[in-house]
């Protein structure tokens, strides 16, 4: 597992200073010196760790947003920063829309690492020389990322398949970085307030999850083997198989895929291929993946899906995938009846239902508000709704009623618009929605099929049966407590020790300045009456009293000041 425990302080490693410097050096560099100075960093960090070098300002830091300026620094910070803004550009749930777009822009710019570092991360994965485990093995690879890259190779004389390998020492590198970031979210939530908005120490361990699964390619592998179950006795999908003996946590063998990206309509017309068949295909694939299975590819940009022979579609690099279980899918396809049929209020219930919040929503105004949304959005020519502005819209309005949409089903709406993207340059006249009408229909009312009511009323029937198990024992227990008199309530009120210790704290001070008061009259009375012993005409009882008191209100008064508040 990932290892982010060390937010109290940052390790003293070489490493841990030096990246650390490297960090906030670049965090000034784009112009982000509020923020440092805000986040009093001197009281968190040693101060070995802010001899940070001087560091010259980008040329044109001033004339970028500061969404931009965010990017840049993330692509700047290098593999782990960069990664951490990819997956944030599909959590809305966690940052502002506008972010969420600039983010999606962010490019992995990653040199390929040597072969040497292949060979020896094969044989420390099987225990055996590579040339062991493949019969052979291209020594440059053809794909290059921030987590690894691919090489193509042989398990036999015939079979030519993809090897992706994890970049070498790439696992303590993330864990460096995930150390630091959360220490300085931690200190970000602390002290500067419109960042802590945000939850930032939330967002790095969000994120920490995510790349835990991305850095496990066996869970790469089980997604590739998922999907090819689900698409079995479809032939006009391929899913690349996986090579089991030949893969690992840092190494994962696949069939090697040989097609034409699936935008580069030039070329799928010279290989006598159907633009306008491969588009229905294409979303065929995602709407079968959405209503029917709840599991879904989760980045099918051109990159990722390729086109074969006889119009085969076949989507690889499955890195990032989602799942919407039956109860979101259902409430998702209640939405869009809701819509269809202008019941604007019922639309309002089910997005609160579908969304998370803290506070409940005015649903009348909600209810105002996705009626113009529909009204300036949905009532145009299916032509003419562009889908990206659409979605980038109703995300907007959902953060205006503090609606958090969850991150599974924002992927399915972006997988939606990839794909709806494709289909555009392959068949312009192409209508998505209309396409997807049978699908939302069908997924509508397969919930009254009489398999599907009888396995949910022989649910409820079950559970039932146990509540009535269960429920005598537990009312005659509650009865026998109360005649024994030993029935108690416990209730938690959240943030009231919090201020019992407020107040706490204040009472002791007003204590300490009383007794510091009676200290100085008493010593007053003490030298005015000449009580002895007497030195040099004065009482040493009353000197020794001012002393006391003298003591007792500069501990008082440090004590205030290092709280930060007089």
């Amino acid at each position: 597992m990932l290892s982010i425990k060390n937010i109290g302080r940052v390790s003293k490693r070489y490493r841990h200073l030096i990246r650390y410097q490297q960090i906030i050096g670049i965090i000034l560099k784009y112009g982000f010196e509020n923020i440092i100075d805000a986040m009093n960093i001197d009281r968190y960090i040693e101060s070995g760790l802010l001899l940070i070098p001087f560091v010259k300002k980008h040329e044109k830091v001033e004339k970028l947003s500061k969404n931009q300026r965010i990017r840049m620094a993330l692509e700047e910070l290098g593999p782990t920063f960069i990664k951490m803004g990819q997956v944030l550009s599909s959590r809305p749930d966690l940052i502002p829309v506008d972010l969420l777009n600039e983010l999606a822009k962010l490019q992995d710019h990653v040199p390929s690492f040597e072969f040497e570092h292949v060979k020896n991360i094969i044989a420390s994965e099987f225990g055996r020389p590579y040339d062991k485990v493949f019969v052979s093995m291209e020594k440059t690879p053809f794909a290059s990322a921030s987590i690894g890259q691919v090489h193509r190779a042989k398990i036999n004389n015939n079979d030519r398949i993809a090897v992706k390998i994890q970049r070498p020492g790439i696992r303590k590198t993330i864990e460096t970085d995930l150390e630091i970031m959360l220490h300085l979210a931690s200190i970000m939530e602390n002290n500067v307030e419109e960042v802590a908005l945000f939850r930032p120490v939330r967002i790095v361990e969000e994120f920490a999850k995510t790349l835990e699964k991305e850095l496990d390619y066996t869970i790469e592998a089980s997604n590739m083997q998922k999907m090819a179950g689900l698409f079995k006795h479809d032939k006009t999908i391929r899913i690349p198989k996986v090579h089991i003996e030949e893969s690992s946590e840092r190494v994962l063998a696949m069939e090697y895929i040989h097609g034409i990206k699936a935008d580069d309509i030039h070329a799928i017309q010279s290989a006598g291929l159907d633009p306008k068949l491969i588009t229905r295909r294409g979303a065929d694939f995602i709407m079968k993946q959405v209503f029917e299975h709840g599991f879904f590819h989760a980045d099918p940009h051109p990159g990722n899906i390729f086109v074969m022979g006889k119009n085969c579609i076949c989507p690889v690099d499955y890195g990032m995938t989602g799942f919407i279980d039956q109860t979101t899918r259902e409430v998702f396809v209640d939405i869009i009846h809701s819509i269809a049929t202008k019941n604007f209020k019922l639309t309002a219930i089910l997005l609160c239902e579908l969304a998370e919040y803290d506070i409940q929503p005015d649903l009348s105004q909600l209810e105002k508000d996705v009626s113009r949304f529909v009204s300036m959005h949905l009532s145009k020519s299916l032509k003419d709704i562009k889908a990206t502005r659409m979605v980038n819209l109703f995300l907007e309005l959902c953060a205006f009623h503090k609606l958090r949409i969850p991150p599974d089903f924002f992927l399915m709406i972006k997988a939606f618009i990839a794909i709806e993207g494709i289909a555009r340059k392959l068949d312009p006249d192409f209508d998505m929605i209309s396409h997807a009408i049978p699908y939302v229909t069908a997924a509508k009312y397969k919930r009254f099929k009489p398999s599907r009511i009888a396995r949910e009323f022989m649910g409820i029937a079950r559970e039932s049966y146990k509540l009535l198990q269960i429920f005598p024992t537990d009312i005659l227990e509650i009865m026998r407590l109360a005649k024994s008199g030993n029935l108690s309530f416990n209730i938690k009120v959240e943030g009231l020790d919090k201020m019992l210790n407020t107040q706490d704290q204040t009472s002791n001070r007003i204590a300490f300045s009383i007794i510091i008061a009676a200290l100085i009259l008493g010593s007053a009375v003490v030298i005015n009456s000449e009580v002895p012993p007497i030195l040099f005409g004065v009482s040493v009882i009353g000197i020794a009293g001012f002393v006391a008191a003298a003591v007792m209100g500069i501990w008082l008064l440090i004590a205030i000041i290092r709280k930060g508040r007089l």
